[in-house]
């Protein structure tokens, strides 16, 4: 906010020193109409008349981007409800299916077999055990 107010006051300074420099009469002419004025006013008439046209060419593209914008919020928090809403049907049924599973019976842990390689499976269980 701050750095858009100093750039108006330099562009309002800029447009000031440039219309005491620039202070000759001219006459515009357009079809039947004149309009005699400083070359100052006629400069800074006519950029804000091209301004004011740019602004009114683009805002189309401005107003339709904003709603495509609200329709993607709107489709972002329905998405989000959705997934929430499926997050927590998961846990019903992961609630559901541990309840209905049978419980674990006690089982005494298996201790693993070692690990046994080829060589040892065709050489035979003694060449392990005379290795050096």
């Amino acid at each position: 906010m701050q750095l858009t107010l100093i750039l108006g006051i330099v562009v309002a300074i800029v447009a000031v020193v440039f219309a005491l420099q620039n202070n000759l009469p001219v006459v515009v002419a357009i079809a039947f109409w004149r309009f005699e004025g400083s070359l100052a006013l006629v400069l800074l008439v006519s950029l804000g008349l091209g301004a004011l046209i740019a602004g009114l060419l683009s805002s189309p593209a401005v107003i339709r981007g904003q709603w495509t914008a609200g329709r993607l919020r709107k489709q972002l928090a329905d998405l989000e409800r959705q997934l929430a809403e499926q997050q927590q049907r998961n846990r019903e049924l992961d609630a559901e299916v541990a309840r209905i599973s049978p419980a674990p019976a006690n089982t005494t842990p298996v201790a693993e077999k070692p690990y046994v390689g080829l060589k040892t499976l065709i050489a035979g269980a003694d060449t392990e055990r005379k290795a050096p």
